[in-house]
Parts: structure tokens; C-alpha cells; sequence
């Protein structure tokens, strides 16, 4: 009797489905945002190649870091002339230095990862050469440190072991908080701010297609009200040749047969398309740290002239860029050189420091209670041998 009862639920119970425990809380809309790929091969593109303010961010700060000279000194002296300053002056047969700390500057800007490759050389490197980080990859050893750089081109990899000796390979990469191994671009969190920077390009580009009018409208005004096949299809061929884009802006409009214009200027979402541009060219300024100031872009006045703001765009962009990737350089050389140096950016030969330099000269020089090698010490220099003796 039960088991007639069982088979009698079972026929009548629903079939089941087999669907996910999350199913229920998926939402569907009827339109999604469009972000472009966030991998650094596409944000090269889209973020420098494709928008002119990430361009011209990237290519200020790369132009100005690689200009500053850079000195070779140690705990006694500073070096004229040096087996590092050498490499450093000359890194290879195809770039000069200012070439070469562009491209090394620029990698790191744009992917958070710079590279340096180490070619030939008894002591030092013969050559240094800066290769392209979307095609470096690093390969992770069982306790998680890296063991070797693989780089690929075309299909074909090249393998840069790390073992004993000095690493063929430097790398240099920005922080990242949640990654062990790469570094985090600028780029990367500007991303959104030039989807936002393109998108309102294009609404603008395609203003100017439609003679720089958002909208408009073809009155009939016949007796039926409505235009015929062929008269439609003549009205349009008429309005895309003779009446849209810059080549016929203004051009005037023969109307005929109970057909008027009636014109629409701007809606105020159009008009707020330019603000919603100029914040985003904003945004993209403040992930690369260049005062909006000094890429003519309107808005809130941060400093109050255009002097601060190219003094504090090298106080505090350009200049800790440039030290960080001297300082990496110069340990990494010293793998090859068994010589402790320290390679660091001359300051005083930044001619956007130079007021400053001349205050801080001054004020070190005037202080009496301060002996000779300290004096040096703050102004960034070596100690010299009679200092040494001096402390001692």
C-alpha cells in the first residue's frame, strides 16, 4: 500500500530542474555599459594612442624625466667619468640615453612594468635595450619567486633564465597591491576616464557630421500627411548629400511640396556632454599626476600660476620617477660590477628647480652650525676625504 502511494507522488510531482543556486539572483537590463578591454596591449591604444590626453600626460612626463642629467657618485666623490655613466651615456647603437629612458619611462607609464636587457660585455652590459612589456611574461618558481622572463614575438619565445650571476634582465615596476609580480599602470586607473574622454569625441565628431546639430525636423505638411516611398527615399538621398557634414555646413535648403524645417538647438544633456569632457580629461591628468594646468585643460585652478604648477609637476611626478628607475638601474649594474655607486638625478642642472636649488644653496651656506660635509650631505653631494677626517 505505501509503496502504491509513493509511485502515485512521484507521478504527480513536477519534474525537476536542474538550475544554478545563483540563477534567481541575476538581474537582467535591457543595455549594458561598453568598457574597452583592460588588457595593456588595448589600453596602449585606447588610452595613449587613441586620446590625446593621455598622449601628451605620457609624453611630457617621459620628455622631462629623460632630459635630467644624471650623476654617478659614491660615499667620497662624484665621477666625471665612469664605466656606468658609460653605458648609461651610450646604452646601445640604435638610442642615445634620452631615447633610451623614454622608452624605459614610457613602458612603465603605460603598463606599470619596464624591462632592461643586458647584452654582452665582460664586467658591465655592452648594450642595455628596453623590451616591450605586453610581450614579457614571468615565469614563477615553486616558492613563488620568479626563476626566469620568457618573451615572446610571433609565436617564438625567448627564454631569460635567472640563476647565478647577475639577472640578464632588470625590472622595474610601480606598486601593485594585489599582484606579486606586475605593476600597476597609471593607465589602468585612468581607464575609465578616457572611455568617458573617447565616448564624448565621438558624440561631438558625430555633431559635426549632422552640421553640428543635435537634431531637427522635416515637417510634411500635405493633405494625407504622409510622403510616398520614392519621395522618402529622395528626401534622405537629398539631406546625406547636400546638407550634412562640414563640407555643407550652412549650406541653404530648397524645400519643396509642403515639406518645412523646423530646427532644435541643443538640449541641455548635449550641452553637459563638454563639462562631462573636460572632467574626464581631468581624472586621466590626475592618474598620471600632470597639473591640468600645464595641458591647457579649463577648470578649478589647483595652483596660482603656471610656474608652481611646472615646479610641483617635477617635484612630484617627474623626479621621483626619474629616481626610482636610476636607483633600480644602479643596483642592478652593480651585480655586474662588484662596485657600490649610486646613480641619481642631478638636480641642479633641472632648470625647473633652479630657484629652488639657489634658495636651498643659500640657506645651507649661511648655516653656521653645520660643518662642511654636512653641508654637502643636504645638498646631495659626496663627503669629501677631509670631511671624513673631520668627523672622525
Amino acid at each position: 500500500m505505501f509503496e502504491f502511494m509513493k509511485r502515485a507522488a512521484e507521478a504527480k510531482a513536477p519534474p525537476q530542474v536542474k538550475a544554478s543556486a545563483t540563477g534567481r539572483v541575476i538581474s537582467t537590463s535591457s543595455g549594458r555599459v561598453a568598457w574597452t578591454p583592460r588588457d595593456t596591449a588595448s589600453l596602449i591604444r585606447n588610452g595613449f594612442i587613441g586620446n590625446p590626453v593621455g598622449f601628451r600626460a605620457v609624453k611630457m612626463i617621459i620628455e622631462a624625466a629623460a632630459a635630467i642629467p644624471l650623476v654617478v657618485q659614491d660615499r667620497e666623490r662624484r665621477y666625471e667619468r665612469h664605466p656606468v655613466l658609460a653605458v648609461i651615456d651610450r646604452p646601445n647603437q640604435g638610442q642615445g640615453q634620452a631615447e633610451f629612458f623614454e622608452a624605459l619611462y614610457g613602458q612603465m607609464l603605460l603598463s606599470g612594468n619596464g624591462y632592461v636587457e643586458a647584452v654582452g660585455g665582460p664586467s658591465l652590459p655592452a648594450e642595455l635595450h628596453v623590451l616591450r612589456s605586453e610581450r614579457m611574461s614571468l615565469v614563477p618558481g615553486a616558492d613563488g619567486w620568479p626563476v626566469a622572463y620568457d618573451y615572446t614575438v610571433g609565436g617564438r619565445k625567448h627564454r631569460f633564465a635567472l640563476g647565478e650571476g647577475p639577472p640578464p634582465i632588470c625590472h622595474i615596476r610601480n606598486f601593485h597591491p594585489l599582484d606579486d609580480h606586475y605593476g600597476l599602470a597609471p593607465m589602468q586607473a585612468a581607464a575609465v576616464a578616457v572611455d568617458v574622454h573617447s565616448a564624448a569625441s565621438r558624440w561631438s565628431k558625430a555633431l559635426l557630421d549632422n552640421a553640428a546639430r543635435p537634431s531637427g525636423a522635416i515637417v510634411y505638411r500635405g493633405e494625407d500627411g504622409q510622403l510616398s516611398a520614392d519621395q522618402y527615399d529622395r528626401l534622405v538621398s537629398e539631406m546625406e548629400q547636400h546638407h550634412q557634414g562640414a563640407r555643407n555646413a550652412g549650406r541653404p535648403m530648397l524645400l519643396e511640396g509642403g515639406l518645412d524645417w523646423k530646427p532644435m538647438g541643443f538640449s541641455p544633456s548635449d550641452m553637459e556632454f563638454h563639462e562631462t569632457k573636460l572632467a574626464a580629461a581631468r581624472e586621466i591628468a590626475l592618474a598620471y599626476g600632470v597639473p591640468p594646468m600645464l595641458l591647457g585643460i579649463p577648470g578649478e585652478a589647483t595652483y596660482s600660476n603656471y610656474q608652481e604648477a611646472h615646479r610641483a609637476f617635477y617635484r612630484l611626478t617627474v623626479l621621483p620617477l626619474a629616481s626610482k628607475v636610476a636607483a633600480s638601474l644602479a643596483h642592478w649594474l652593480e651585480g655586474f660590477t662588484g662596485e657600490e655607486v649610486e646613480l641619481r638625478p642631478d638636480l641642479d642642472k633641472v632648470p625647473a628647480l633652479a630657484a629652488e636649488r639657489e634658495a636651498q644653496w643659500k640657506r645651507v651656506s649661511q648655516a653656521d652650525f653645520l660643518s662642511p660635509g654636512e653641508k654637502r650631505l643636504l645638498l646631495g653631494l659626496p663627503a669629501r676625504p677631509a670631511d671624513e677626517d673631520e668627523r672622525a
